[in-house]
């Protein structure tokens, strides 16, 4: 199938033009139309029936977290500049009337708010961890979780949303148990795109830590082979898009929350995270925005 190159400013007036999304006056924020939310309703019903197995525990979180969970997982300090924190109103009726005139006078009225102890959601799975502490089953535990997710990267590039929803499988257990967990969830997601007619590849990759030890624990991400992205043609088809990543943590998340595994020995985690939007969008930069001319095969899969 001979497909026309496309890039960022031409896929986004294209989904615009078709109703697919709705810009909403920020950069990397959309609404989304009928045709994207029928094919992100079709992909979310395929890896349903992908995940089916025994004991899978399924969840879905809200897009809040609370941020003392947030501060366990180290992601404040390895990402700062994607955080998103709820702030809000505690002040009495002067507070009130002096917020008023700040809004009427067009200043900062955010000055006027306070944080909460809550954050916007970064990654579907870290509510997991705060509820499963203490000491795992023989065969770990394994999770299906579909989160809303937030972070601070404004971009004109569609497959760069600052709002956008993770669907993840995740395994706690043991060392061997969790890595074959990761290898063979990422194996299944090359089928799963090739089945859907995407050319993707997997790569190594590292996380956008921050900063100057960020770039040093990239390295070692890297050197480790910690993170494997998919990658596929999104917006640019010289710089695919990371359309899903598979991630062992080691135990930097269960030793933080306390997750142990039978006798006391070193639990892992790992997870394979599909970045759902952007898993359309492949989608739509292949086979287009009329569902209608979409291969048979794939149609049947999502719609």
């Amino acid at each position: 199938m001979t497909t026309t190159p496309v890039t960022a400013p031409s896929l986004r007036h294209q989904l615009v033009d078709d109703g697919a999304v709705v810009p909403m006056g920020a950069d990397g924020l959309y609404g989304r139309g009928a045709s994207f939310m029928q094919v992100f309703d079709g992909l979310d019903r395929l890896l349903t029936a992908t995940g089916v197995q025994p004991h899978v525990e399924r969840f879905r979180f809200p897009p809040i977290l609370p941020a003392a969970d947030l501060l366990r997982t180290d992601y404040l300090r390895s990402f700062p500049d994607l955080v998103g924190a709820v702030h809000s109103f505690c002040g009495d009726d002067h507070a009130h009337a002096h917020l008023l005139q700040t809004i009427d006078q067009g200043g900062r009225w955010s000055d006027e708010l306070e944080p909460t102890d809550l954050v916007l959601l970064p990654a579907a799975c870290y509510p997991l961890y705060p509820m499963a502490s203490g000491v795992l089953p023989e065969q770990g535990r394994v999770f299906d979780v579909l989160g809303l997710c937030f972070r601070n990267e404004p971009s004109l590039d569609p497959a760069r949303m600052q709002s956008f929803h993770q669907r993840e499988f995740v395994h706690l257990g043991s060392p061997e148990r969790t890595l074959e967990f990761r290898n063979r969830w990422l194996e299944r997601a090359l089928e799963i795109f090739d089945e859907l007619g995407l050319e993707v590849r997997a790569e190594v990759a590292n996380d956008p830590f921050f900063g100057r030890a960020g770039r040093m624990l990239a390295v070692g991400q890297r050197a480790a082979a910690l993170k494997y992205e998919v990658v596929a043609t999104v917006a640019d088809a010289e710089h695919p898009t990371a359309i899903t990543s598979a991630n062992y943590h080691l135990d930097h998340l269960t030793s933080a929350f306390g997750i142990e595994a039978p006798g006391g020995g070193p639990a892992h985690s790992a997870c394979i995270g599909f970045g759902m939007e952007r898993i359309v969008l492949a989608l739509f930069a292949r086979h287009g925005t009329d569902l209608a001319r979409w291969p048979t095969t794939v149609a049947g899969m999502l719609t």
